[in-house]
């Protein structure tokens, strides 16, 4: 299975690049992606970034320099990366690495203009999560 899609090439290849932060994958399609780490950070597809529904998704920030500290394998498709800001719930399936790494020009350009609308800089730090309310 290479992903949550049958017609997702398989993986072939995975290699972590540390020093210039991409994360290298090569597909059975003959398709090499070098996805950056902050896009990686930036798109996680996990609750904590893509919210649990349209709108409420949470715009990343400060991820320029983040790495990637482990990567963990889960199952036949998909990876867990552990990131340096200790963000650790996104898990990539294949489909999703692929999907980054084939539209890393258009994802860009959408969060170049949703950094914009909001009046942000992309390194600014992320503002703090609001505490829990008690419900008084």
């Amino acid at each position: 299975m290479a992903g949550l899609s049958s017609e997702t090439p398989s993986p072939e290849s995975i290699t972590l690049h540390g020093a210039s932060r991409v994360l290298e994958v090569g597909f059975s399609d003959g398709s090499v992606f070098r996805i950056p780490f902050e896009l990686m950070r930036v798109y996680s597809p996990s609750a904590e970034v893509q919210g649990h529904g349209p709108g409420q998704e949470v715009l990343q920030t400060g991820k320029r320099k983040v790495d990637i500290v482990q990567l963990e394998p889960i199952g036949n498709y998909a990876v867990k990366p552990v990131f340096s800001d200790g963000h650790d719930s996104g898990i990539y399936s294949w489909d999703y690495l692929y999907y980054l790494g084939s539209q890393q020009a258009q994802l860009w350009q959408e969060y170049e203009r949703r950094l914009q609308e909001a009046g942000v800089d992309r390194d600014a730090p992320m503002a703090a999560k609001a505490a829990p309310s008690c419900g008084h």
